[in-house]
């Protein structure tokens, strides 16, 4: 198991010191219609980040003004539609998001709608929130991903799972530090919080201004150990846990074994990011506190000397199934008991990856083009698989493309941009009886393209000679159209096409 763990004490590392600045990134407030400030933060209004759904009041009360409100999305012909958010983020950068959910019986059901959440274009999590509401309280999704362009998107989708309107309450995109869960490989793994806590602690749950990237460290201490306040020297540690978890801990003596299940919770199968973290507040030099540690009786980390100066070890990739057991023993001439101050578990959460930003690009610019683009057409428009695009079809990774296009009969309007040509794996077109208008754009970089259907719409100009370029064409479906001039030579006999211009204004004959 040794592989699994990178071991570290702290005080052989120099970090930025604390700093009461309100987290940097972007907390929003979903459903508010101006910004506000609540303990010390200031929160913006989600209109300009989302389109689609609309603000509801919840209908209980509320003691925190952020749950007052909700945006809630139509499930009514949505099925696999998603509804996103699209937030501007710093490539390279590492964000943990946390979304909130608070459903306050806005849908005049007792019990709320499930749903699906999703980042980019990885399915993150099914957002069940039925038991913490029937508790009175709000439930809260954390996350860590790395930014891979310079947006993210973050979708509720509809699935069949769904029977009401989804909603969410607050969504939160804050920027990390470099070192912190630097073990993870970001570009293949997202983290999903499974539990932080703060060990013998009792009180509210520590976050901003004590943490200073507002993670939320619950309390962990009933019917345990606790300890009173302390002053710890704590020089560094790679993931920056508030100094205030290290003013309590979960402690035995010597002679006893430190047993506790953590997190409280069974969980499913799955690897996951494990963090301890250790401090001793002894004030006699002669004491020695070392300590063996087991998670399920399999060695977590042998001989760990805790001092002043205090220690965590992390493991990147270690596997969970079920109930956890957390075991901490003293280890032979330690005069002192075990103890922990506090811990995190994160599961690991493979990155399905993203659609090719080019294609993201023209498709992007297609959508814009549209005056009623299709419903649905938001986030990522290859992934999660289940929620691809209506019209999109996509090959397999690791580079997704675009393979063809078919909004045929969808009543669409608008034009159709040259940077459609943006997608160079496309095969095939098809969007035939709409009402598309404008001239026909210049396809020859669409070298792939064996199918161009756009026929029954309202398109204008002549025939781009540009098409004859395309060796691959060999249908080209253009009637009942308002198109003009001749066809270019290039087209007029071309080997192996299937063209098609009846019911036009062309000044040369079709070919037979």
């Amino acid at each position: 198991m040794a592989s699994l763990f990178f071991f570290f004490l702290l005080s052989f590392f120099s970090l930025l010191p604390f700093s009461l600045s309100e987290p940097k990134g972007v907390a929003i407030d979903c459903g508010a219609v101006a910004d506000s400030v609540f303990e010390g933060r200031r929160w913006i209004s989600d209109e300009s980040y989302v389109t689609g759904g609309i603000s509801k009041n919840v209908t209980v009360p509320v003691t925190v003004p952020i749950l007052s409100t909700v945006r809630s999305f139509p499930l009514a012909n949505n099925l696999h539609n998603k509804f996103c958010y699209t937030i501007r983020a710093y490539r390279g950068a590492r964000y943990m998001v946390r979304s909130t959910y608070f459903y306050g019986g806005i849908n005049g059901r007792d019990s709320p709608p499930v749903f699906d959440q999703i980042l980019d274009g990885t399915l993150w999590t099914v957002v069940n929130t039925t038991t913490d509401y029937a508790n009175g309280v709000s439930t809260y999704y954390e996350g860590v991903f790395l930014a891979q362009a310079n947006v993210m998107t973050f979708c509720i989708g509809v699935n069949t799972y769904t029977d009401s309107d989804p909603f969410i309450s607050s969504l939160e995109f804050i920027i990390l530090g470099d070192s912190l869960y630097n073990s993870t490989d970001f570009q293949n793994y997202g983290l999903h919080l499974t539990t932080r806590n703060s060990f013998g602690y009792n009180g509210p749950p520590i976050r901003y201004p004590d943490d200073e990237f507002d993670r939320i460290w619950v309390p962990f201490g009933e019917n345990n150990h606790t300890l009173a306040a302390k002053n710890v020297s704590v020089s560094g540690f790679w993931n920056l846990p508030p100094l205030k978890v290290f003013q309590t801990e979960l402690t035995s003596d010597p002679t006893q074994p430190l047993e506790f299940n953590w997190p409280l919770l069974s969980l499913p199968e799955a690897k996951y990011y494990i963090a301890l973290y250790f401090a001793d507040g002894s004030n006699s030099s002669e004491n020695s506190r070392v300590m063996n540690i087991s998670i399920n009786g399999v060695p977590y980390y042998r001989d760990l000397k805790v001092t002043k100066a205090g220690v965590a070890v992390f493991a990147s990739r270690w596997p969970l199934h079920g109930a956890t057991k957390i075991s901490l023993t003293s280890s032979a001439g330690s005069n002192l008991g075990p103890l922990v101050n506090a811990g995190e578990v994160l599961a690991l959460l493979p990155i399905e990856g993203r659609t090719v930003t080019r294609d993201v690009i023209a498709l992007k610019k297609l959508k814009d083009s549209l005056k009623n683009p299709p419903p649905g057409w938001n986030g990522d428009p290859c992934l999660p698989r289940q929620y691809t695009w209506i019209g999109i079809t996509c090959s397999e990774g690791p580079r997704f493309r675009v393979l063809t296009l078919n909004l045929t009969g969808m009543d669409l309007s608008g034009t159709v941009p040259s940077g459609i040509s943006g997608m160079t794996a496309l095969n095939g077109i098809w969007l035939g009886n709409n009402r598309l208008s404008g001239p026909i754009p210049d396809l020859s970089p669409l070298k792939r393209l064996d199918i161009l259907h756009l026929e029954d719409n309202q398109f204008i100009g002549e025939i781009p000679s540009s098409l004859g370029l395309i060796d691959n064409l060999r249908e080209l479906f253009l009637q009942n159209n308002n198109l003009t001039g001749q066809i270019p030579s290039s087209l007029n006999g071309k080997p192996g096409l299937d063209l098609r211009v009846t019911g036009n204004q062309l000044s040369s004959p079709p070919p037979t």
